[in-house]
């Protein structure tokens, strides 16, 4: 008897050991996901609060805790300054021990992040940076890329642009690395289709007067005006271009353009222009359900970068919980071989760091095609994800190369 209570008080103290080791994999007792971003300043409309309010309900549908460990989420304001972002994250990564972080609205700021991330080993969703790097020469184990890149939006919008008639274009490129990377990618692909390129003109970031920018594009008499921008710069340069009358001879093709930003400008502005998108809250079911909810804490539908920083959460939070961790080498390769299937998109995660899922071309609406606020897209043509990123066996990344 006595050996029987020896052995199953041993029994029952390894099941508690276990149990310990179990609950330790959840480090520091608590999941913390950092989220860095443009709050305030030029591209804070397509990402920033709205996004912050996404990552929030991400959290709150996984019930605010796995195993009875709490979720906190940190943010931070970068203000489109590449060492206020690394610095913060940083302070993050050594003070706060973050698990995870989500970043984006602007590439430069978002790349010194990413050269933070194998020595501080944290998991790296970028959701609105589109830089080819993170994918490529600047890859990492830990970094996955989800919403899109600067290849991806631009082939999926200059081919149908080009099938509609745009022979001719003319850039007008904001002068940072994802203008820049915008405007390389849509260049090669309109040369690729026996095109030219007429011209090309790089505006600082948050311009407010694009008047004599637009002169030169006039003059250049393109069929396309490309704009290789993002958030107010890309409205500044709409309204000019009507207030100019450029939309009479030229179709405006917006290289990174939201329906915030549709919006923002209203359809009699806005009316005719082409982008291309990940997502669109009016796409099917389950993205309506989304929008709905989203739209009744925000009084504003998501646009695709929100979406995408809800889906980024809610499937790192899932494989969280499925690994029992927040280790990110073990959670990333789950997230790697479970994929994305959710109301944002149906994709794949490759071994460069790529989620690769479909784009969609889209017409802003005429003003009597509107049902009313919030139905401002027309669907013009699909583009598989196979065929709208590069592929992988184009990636310079090393990871790509690994049989």
């Amino acid at each position: 008897m006595r050996q029987l209570l020896k052995n199953t008080l041993l029994a029952t103290g390894l099941l508690l050991a276990g149990a310990g080791i179990v609950q330790a994999q959840i480090s520091d007792d608590r999941i913390k996901i950092g989220f860095v971003t443009d709050m305030s300043g030029p591209l804070a409309d397509n990402d920033g609060p709205g996004s912050l309010e996404a990552i929030r309900m991400a959290v709150a549908d996984a019930g605010g805790s796995i195993n009875g460990k709490p979720i906190e989420i940190l943010w931070a304001d970068h203000q489109n300054k590449a060492d206020n972002a690394s610095a913060k994250v940083r302070e993050w990564a050594d003070v706060q021990h973050v698990d995870m972080v989500i970043g984006g609205a602007n590439s430069a700021a978002m790349l010194a992040v990413n050269r933070l991330v194998e020595s501080k080993k944290f998991a790296f969703l970028v959701v609105s940076a589109g830089a080819t790097q993170f994918t490529n020469e600047e890859c990492t184990p830990y970094t996955i890329q989800y919403a899109y890149n600067t290849t991806a939006v631009s082939r999926a919008l200059t081919s149908a642009a080009m099938k509609q008639g745009g022979k001719s274009w003319f850039f007008l490129t904001s002068d940072y690395t994802f203008g820049h990377s915008l405007e390389t990618e849509a260049s090669k692909i309109v040369n690729e289709q026996g095109g030219k390129v007429l011209g090309r003109v790089r505006h600082p970031l948050n311009t407010e007067d694009f008047s004599s920018f637009l002169l030169q594009a006039q003059g250049s008499r393109a069929d396309v005006l490309a704009l290789a921008s993002s958030g107010s710069d890309t409205l500044n340069a709409i309204k000019g271009a009507r207030e100019f009358g450029l939309t009479k001879t030229m179709k405006i093709a917006g290289l990174l353009l939201f329906m915030n930003n549709i919006d923002s400008i209203g359809l009699k502005n806005a009316q005719g222009l082409l982008l291309s998108e990940a997502w669109y809250w009016d796409q099917s079911d389950a993205s309506r359900a989304f929008a709905k909810r989203y739209l009744a804490k925000t009084k504003r539908m998501p646009n695709s970068l929100q979406a995408a920083s809800y889906s980024a959460t809610a499937n790192y939070l899932a494989a969280v919980k499925a690994v029992g961790s927040d280790d990110p080498v073990k959670v990333l390769k789950h997230m790697r071989s479970v994929g994305v299937n959710d109301m944002y998109a149906k994709g794949e995660i490759r071994p460069d760091g790529q989620m690769v899922h479909d784009f969609y071309l889209y017409e802003v609406k005429k003003p009597s095609e509107s049902k009313g606020q919030w139905d401002y897209l027309k669907l013009v043509s699909t583009t598989p994800g196979n065929d709208a990123y590069a592929p992988l066996s184009e990636s310079r990344c090393p990871a790509a190369k690994r049989p």
